[in-house]
C-alpha cells in the first residue's frame, strides 16, 4: 500500500512535530503540507480541475489520458480589457483559473481562453448569425492566428504560470451560400473566431501552421511545459 495511503494527514503531523517548540510549529506545518502533497502526487491522486465549460477542451484532455473535474468559473469576460489579443487571452485564462482556484484547498487548476486575431483585432464568440456571416466574408481567403491563453495553478504551492499558444489558420473561400448555411447551423456561435477545425467549419479551413490542439482550445505540448515548470509530470496525471 502506498505510504500516503497508510498514514493519515493528522498522524503524519503528530509524528513529525513531536518535541518541536511552538515557535517552529507554523513553519513545520508548512513543510509537512508540502510533504503530504508530494506523497499524494507520487500516489497519482492529484486533483486536476479544468476551469472551462468547453466540451472540446475536455475531449482533448480525456483523449490524452487525463480525467479532470470541470468547474466553470462564471467569470465575466467583459470585465477584462487588454492592449493586445495575446494579453487579452492570457489575462482571461489567468482570471478563470484564479476564480476556481480560490474555491479549492488543493489540486492543479487549468484555465484557458481562445481568441482569433485578424488584423490585430481579437475576435471571440460571435453574438449572432449575422455577425458570423460578416466575419466569414472578411476572413475567407485570408490567414488569421488562433491564440489560446493557458494558465496552470498549483493551489497548495500558490504558484501561477501562464503562456499563450499561437496557430496560423488559413481560411478557405466558402461561397455566400455556404457561409449562410454555416451561420444557420449554430455551430460558429459557440466557438471563438466563429469556426471549428473538427466540425462543420473544417470544410472551410484550408490548413493550419502550428498545433492542432491549440485551435481546439488547449495545446498538449504547451500544457506539458507548464506542468513541468511546476514540477508536475504529466504521466503522473494519467488516469
Amino acid at each position: 500500500m502506498p505510504f500516503a495511503m497508510m498514514l493519515s494527514n493528522q498522524y503524519l503531523r503528530r509524528s513529525l512535530t513531536v518535541a518541536l517548540d511552538k515557535r517552529q510549529l507554523l513553519r513545520t506545518n508548512t513543510i509537512i503540507d508540502r510533504l503530504i502533497l508530494g506523497a499524494t502526487r507520487l500516489c497519482g491522486v492529484t486533483q486536476l480541475v479544468l476551469a472551462s465549460a468547453s466540451p472540446a477542451r475536455l475531449d482533448v484532455l480525456r483523449g490524452a489520458g487525463l480525467d479532470p473535474k470541470v468547474i466553470v468559473s462564471g467569470f465575466d469576460e467583459e470585465a477584462v480589457v487588454a492592449d493586445s489579443p495575446e494579453r487579452l487571452c492570457r489575462a482571461l485564462a489567468e482570471a478563470k483559473a484564479s476564480v476556481v482556484a480560490r474555491t479549492l484547498k488543493s489540486g492543479i487548476v487549468i484555465g484557458c481562453d481562445s481568441v482569433l486575431e485578424l488584423d490585430g483585432v481579437a475576435y471571440g464568440k460571435p453574438g449572432s448569425p449575422k455577425e458570423v456571416v460578416d466575419r466569414w466574408r472578411a476572413m475567407r481567403g485570408r490567414h488569421g492566428r488562433l491564440l489560446t491563453g493557458h494558465c496552470v495553478i498549483d493551489v497548495e504551492a500558490g504558484r501561477v504560470i501562464s503562456e499563450v499558444g499561437a496557430t496560423v489558420v488559413r481560411f478557405g473561400t466558402p461561397t455566400d451560400e455556404e457561409i449562410s448555411a454555416y451561420a444557420a447551423s449554430g455551430e460558429p456561435l459557440r466557438v471563438a473566431g466563429a469556426f471549428t477545425l473538427d466540425g462543420l467549419g473544417g470544410w472551410f479551413i484550408d490548413g493550419i501552421d502550428g498545433d492542432h490542439g491549440n485551435v481546439l482550445g488547449i495545446s498538449l505540448p504547451l500544457l506539458r511545459r507548464l506542468f513541468g515548470e511546476l514540477g508536475v509530470s504529466v504521466t503522473s496525471l494519467w488516469r
